[in-house]
């Protein structure tokens, strides 16, 4: 690849689980009491346990309160949507199972089993983990930062596949950004009927916004500086209409 990248770190599945977690805005919990889709109503403390804030006359606060073996059991499930149009939207589905437990009035959920899934398959986060991991920095802004992106810089993102090797781009109709965490930006190289991701690492992590639009920079500079891959992000094999 045309680019002088030197960190090449990507999130632990915990800090990965924690971040979904952090930019999610629903999620849907599942008991004995039945299943719900809370949205808005979710909060997480530093140690991973989650707290829901339910109606009175909830299904899952009856069966927390009246539980006749104690706690009962469920499974909270989160998907991550990517907050730019591309085919196959979710990135990642998170599960938690646990035991519901009510405190001053909110349902309180204590994970016991934590699952992440990606496309790369789905890995068994171990509860130590998760609960010492932190949401990347940049979560809960990355669907903003995304959008801004692809709505008003797609010059910018087209210069960007001038870091990747020209068999990455074969075929491509489109190419949208996908995902961007401290440690870098993926983006998504649509074709006729297939996609496929590519990964940026910056050079070094950003914590904030402004160190983030630095590492873009960055990564735009050494762009320009690239030559041009010789699959052209226009050009389309023989047969394949957009």
């Amino acid at each position: 690849m045309g680019d002088n990248h030197t960190w090449t770190a990507e999130p632990t599945a915990a800090q990965r689980a924690r971040s979904v977690i952090a930019a999610a805005w629903s999620c849907a919990v599942a008991a004995e009491g039945g299943r719900e889709e809370p949205v808005g109503a979710h909060t997480v403390t530093e140690d991973g346990r989650l707290f829901l804030d339910v109606p009175e006359d909830s299904p899952l606060l009856a069966a927390a309160l009246c539980a006749p073996r104690g706690e009962p059991s469920a499974v909270v499930e989160f998907a991550d949507v990517a907050p730019v149009p591309v085919r196959n939207r979710i990135r990642a589905r998170l599960w938690l199972a646990g035991q519901l437990a009510v405190a001053d009035g909110r349902l309180a959920f204590q994970p016991t089993r934590v699952v992440l899934r990606q496309q790369s398959g789905a890995v068994v986060v171990g509860l130590d983990e998760f609960a010492a991991a932190a949401p990347d920095p940049l979560a809960t802004a990355e669907a903003r930062l995304l959008t801004h992106l692809a709505d008003c810089h797609g010059d910018a993102v087209e210069r960007l596949t001038r870091l990747m090797d020209a068999g990455s781009l074969y075929g491509a109709v489109r190419v949208r950004p996908l995902a961007v965490d401290r440690h870098g930006l993926t983006l998504r190289i649509e074709r006729v009927r297939a996609h496929g991701d590519v990964r940026l690492p910056f050079h070094a992590p950003a914590d904030t916004v402004a160190q983030l639009t630095e590492r873009v920079h960055v990564l735009l500079t050494q762009a320009a500086a690239a030559s041009c891959p010789r699959a052209l992000l226009h050009q389309r094999t023989d047969g394949e209409k957009p």
